[in-house]
């Protein structure tokens, strides 16, 4: 049979001969990213004295999407979790919920696509599990994904941000959700507003490696309930307003035009290839240089700062000066993007 009339049964996911069948296909496909021990646990050399963890799982809907998949989101949104804490991302785990009769192709496809982004984001995948679940119960696949990095330099964290502090974005924002939803709702704006989906560590290596130490304060990276739940949850630890001139914000003309039709605000919306960058101000200059000479920073641009003003609370500015505060989302206005 090829791989466009197989499809998961029930039996994959029995341990039984059809199991090992699933693992050995797996294991193939991963390639050189897997470290194909089979064991039930990994063996793991640590370096230094401090590791990142983080997990996540992905629901995404749709699962495929014009210049990625769910896999390709799995990958990078671990990555980029450990990296924006000051981390080299070295090993993920993977875990799969498969439906039963998803075809072997369409999971050919996602693993190829995991194996891919492994390659660039420098990462290997160490231990895995799957489970198949009967049809109706997982639209497709599920993934969770956990990752391990280590320190060669201190830690970010949100405590460091202080008043003055320049906030930088390396990206457009709203691309991702915009294109999702244009798949999902036949709007045809998916081919002119692909997703931003990409693994940053080696742009965060770049940006350290431009500015003196300690410039950088701390940074996140932009993704479910997008910039507003970023810069909610940095004026409420830090008890300052932030204020973030719309003028400035990095926008695609076709994001703005499909958000407005969707009756959506780019601001909430899901990104996964963009950091809020918190920084020293006389170091803004060096960290757009750097953002902007690597392929997933072009389009990075100084929006805001950290005030002196007492309150957490997120303050737009317009062309005119005029001044309006940011709501936070109360509940899931766009889920399962990301």
């Amino acid at each position: 049979m090829t791989l466009a009339t197989r499809k998961i049964q029930l039996d994959h996911g029995t341990g039984a001969a059809l199991s090992n069948e699933l693992v050995d296909f797996i294991a193939e496909t991963l390639s050189d990213v897997y470290v194909g021990e089979m064991e039930d646990s990994a063996v793991l050399p640590v370096q230094g004295s401090r590791i990142a963890m983080t997990t996540d799982s992905f629901v995404v809907d749709p699962p495929f999407f014009g210049n990625g998949d769910i896999g390709k989101i799995a990958v990078c949104g671990t990555v980029n979790d450990l990296a924006v804490s000051g981390a080299s991302p070295r090993y993920l785990t993977l875990g799969m919920i498969l439906e039963t009769g998803l075809p072997f192709d369409h999971l050919y496809r996602v693993l190829t696509s995991i194996r891919e982004t492994a390659r660039e984001a420098g990462v290997q995948i160490v231990c895995g599990d799957t489970k198949v679940v009967r049809a109706g119960e997982a639209d497709q696949l599920y993934l969770n994904t956990s990752g391990v990095g280590f320190f060669a330099r201190e830690p970010l964290r949100m405590d460091s941000v202080r008043s003055g502090d320049a906030v930088i974005l390396s990206g457009p924002l709203g691309n991702h959700t915009v294109h999702l939803l244009s798949i999902r709702e036949g709007l045809g704006f998916e081919s002119r507003v692909l997703s931003d989906c990409a693994p940053l560590n080696t742009m965060i290596d770049r940006l350290f490696a431009a500015v003196p130490p300690g410039s950088i304060h701390s940074m996140r990276d932009v993704t479910r309930g997008g910039l507003s739940a970023v810069l909610h949850e940095y004026a409420g630890r830090s008890d300052k307003a932030i204020m973030i001139e719309a003028p400035a914000l990095p926008i695609q003309h076709e994001t703005a035009m499909a958000a407005d039709m969707l009756g959506i605000n780019p601001l909430h919306c899901a990104n996964e290839g963009c950091l809020a960058i918190f920084v020293d101000p006389d170091a803004t200059d060096d960290v757009l240089a750097a953002l902007h000479g690597h392929e997933y920073g072009r389009h990075a641009a100084a929006i805001g700062e950290v005030t002196a003003r007492d309150g957490a609370a997120v303050i737009l500015r317009d062309a005119e000066g005029r001044e309006s505060t940011l709501q936070p989302l109360r509940g899931a206005e766009l889920p399962r993007l990301c």
